[in-house]
């Protein structure tokens, strides 16, 4: 085949690559032919031409890569996401400074990509009582974490008449591969082991959990959509109780599990009900498709 209609290279560079978005991101880009660069903060890794040594927090590394890189496309999903991580001073480097490097390397070594997608979070919203939340809801956030994404937002803002960026807010999800110490593996953990108790905080809380595969198809596709100059959440619309999953994994596995309530899992921040407006996502990608639910628990529970 003459090399004039061969399919041009499509180059991604994508932070947190081995994160637990990233992880199903790359497997979809890959699958849709992209070269994926991925980034890792690790030091004691190797490079390769399509894994790169990156701290976000660096200026000068940010510089590296980007002109290293070239991407077609960029995918900013780094960051530090455990609400309960010890430093609150890390969230603002990584989450805020670390999302300026990068903007700012496009800019100090002339590359302007086709799209960057940056992962804030939900949690930007707050305590939000009332019907699903759509993107004009005020920012309350009540947590380090939930400060430094939304003050990531508002720097990123900016940037929009200078490079294409689309902001995304996720709301809950979850997967196999998520780390334990988030809730829904935590309780699939406890069920597949057919633990005899689980001790949990506030059992009544609503989110909106969307399953991480419905996630990366979402990202994967707003990349390809003509979206700039936006923010954009990533849900389903509904919300689920721990409750209701509790009795859902007691019902897919016909385990009964004593459940414990330690107050000292009880956040006073905690947010009652969290579930957003998908309808600017259906817009704008209306092929893709959320995933049950309960689907994504027999996924998990099958692991």
């Amino acid at each position: 085949m003459s090399s004039i209609h061969a399919k041009p290279l499509i180059r991604t560079l994508v932070t947190g690559a081995s994160g637990f978005t990233g992880r199903y991101l790359v497997e979809k880009l890959l699958g849709r032919g992209h070269t994926v660069i991925e980034t890792t903060a690790s030091p004691d890794q190797p490079e390769t031409p399509t894994r790169l040594r990156l701290d976000i927090t660096s200026p000068e590394a940010c510089r590296r890569v980007i002109e290293t890189a070239r991407p077609d496309y960029i995918v900013h999903l780094a960051a530090i996401s455990f609400v309960g991580h010890s430093d609150p001073l890390d969230f603002y480097r990584v989450n805020v400074i670390g999302t300026l490097n990068l903007l700012e390397a496009c800019d100090a070594v002339g590359h302007i990509p086709r799209k960057v997608l940056i992962a804030s979070s939900a949690n930007v919203y707050g305590n939000v009582s009332g019907e699903a939340i759509d993107e004009s809801c005020p920012l309350t956030p009540v947590n380090h974490y939930a400060a430094s994404k939304a003050a990531m937002e508002t720097m990123v803002r900016t940037w929009f008449e200078r490079l294409p960026i689309l902001i995304v807010r996720p709301f809950n999800y979850t997967g196999r591969g998520q780390a334990p110490n988030f809730l829904v593996p935590k309780i699939v953990e406890h069920f597949a082991r057919r633990a005899p108790s689980i001790e949990l905080g506030n059992i009544d809380v609503a989110r909106d959990f969307s399953d991480v595969r419905y996630v990366a198809s979402a990202y994967d596709a707003l990349l390809d959509s003509a979206a700039a100059s936006e923010t954009v959440n990533v849900c389903t619309g509904t919300p689920y109780t721990l409750r209701s999953i509790l009795s859902a994994a007691s019902e897919l596995t016909g385990h009964e599990l004593e459940v414990r309530i330690n107050p000292a899992f009880v956040r006073k921040t905690d947010v009652k009900v969290l579930a957003g407006s998908p309808a600017k996502l259906r817009a704008l990608v209306p092929a893709v498709e959320s995933i049950p639910f309960i689907d994504t628990l027999r996924w998990m529970l099958a692991a």
